[in-house]
């Protein structure tokens, strides 16, 4: 089995940080920083699944909480502005035994997206909520919030400078070519597949909208029958191929092998459409595949053997 950052077997927790930028842009400190956010995720990620009665779904939503506090990421602490000049975030957290699900969409207040979707898996009867309504269920159960100043980073306030500034001259909406979102996908010794996504969404971004991180079979999906996958790119696509449960589908039905089913949805399916991103996934086998048709990838796992691979390119 290749090892290229590509293909791998033997994986028990994948994450990854998003697509990113063309590699001759990548700075020496800039690749060292996110090397080093994808790293310690992958670190905290195997911890949990290490310890005594600590699942899966544990282990993604560690994984995915580390990298919502890096402001590398286009996730918690490094969201991107709306066209408002708000960080609005959205998450999805779902087990692939009974596969219960929870999400959050266009919230402003909550630190950590993924741990708010959990609790909306585990405690209310819904599966998704949004806005001030989530975040007064949040607040109820008494996840953090913090001041919406906490989200604030200089990089991305220029982002939006910039995107407005681009709009304004060809006097059109312009999308923003910026996919950022964090994920992570994991296995357990009892066999139960996990997947988390957790996003800012896109820079300039309009109405309430709300990408595909949070919405189940878009970009984020498990079934412990063929596997787990988280998604990032251009959300729209996302949704209208619904990717997520379609890669799954192609395992479980058309008995693709994890990878294939990968490359045919994200280098086939989307990309004819003019769809731009990128997906990870691990199998019920340990197999762990990505699939990408854009510049780059922020991406990494750790095997049984607790040995740490992280790649950002073809490398």
């Amino acid at each position: 089995m290749q090892e290229n950052g590509k293909i791998a077997s033997g994986v028990v927790l994948g994450v990854h940080g998003g697509t990113g930028i063309e590699l001759s842009k990548m700075t020496p400190d800039f690749d060292r920083r996110v090397r080093a956010g994808l790293r310690e995720a992958l670190r905290l990620g195997w911890e949990t699944l290490r310890k005594p009665g600590k699942t899966s779904l544990d282990a993604v939503e560690i994984a995915v909480r580390s990298l919502e506090d890096s402001p590398e990421f286009n996730a918690g602490k490094g969201a991107v502005f709306n066209h408002e000049g708000i960080n609005e975030l959205d998450a999805a957290i779902m087990e692939g035994h009974e596969k219960r699900a929870g999400a959050i969409a266009g919230v402003t207040q909550v630190r950590n997206p993924i741990s708010a979707a959990r609790a909306v898996m585990e405690q209310s009867e819904h599966v998704m909520m949004i806005s001030e309504g989530a975040e007064a269920f949040v607040r109820s159960r008494g996840i953090e919030l913090v001041d919406s100043k906490y989200f604030f980073t200089d990089e991305r306030w220029q982002e939006l400078q910039d995107a407005k500034k681009l709009e304004a001259e060809r006097r059109a909406s312009t999308p923003p070519r910026q996919w950022g979102t964090v994920g992570s996908v994991a296995l357990d010794s009892k066999g139960d597949l996990a997947a988390a996504t957790s996003t800012g969404g896109m820079t300039n971004k309009r109405f309430g909208r709300v990408g595909d991180s949070p919405l189940l079979g878009c970009g984020t999906y498990a079934d412990n029958s063929s596997g787990a996958v988280s998604a990032t790119g251009h959300g729209e696509f996302f949704i209208r191929f619904a990717v997520a449960h379609e890669i799954l589908s192609l395992v479980k039905y058309a008995k693709l092998s994890i990878e294939n089913a990968c490359e045919e949805v994200i280098g086939n399916q989307l990309k004819k459409a003019g769809g731009e991103g990128a997906v990870i996934a691990l199998g019920k086998d340990g197999h762990f595949a990505m699939a990408r048709n854009c510049a780059s990838l922020y991406r990494g796992y750790v095997k049984e053997d607790g040995s740490t691979h992280v790649f950002l390119f073809d490398e």
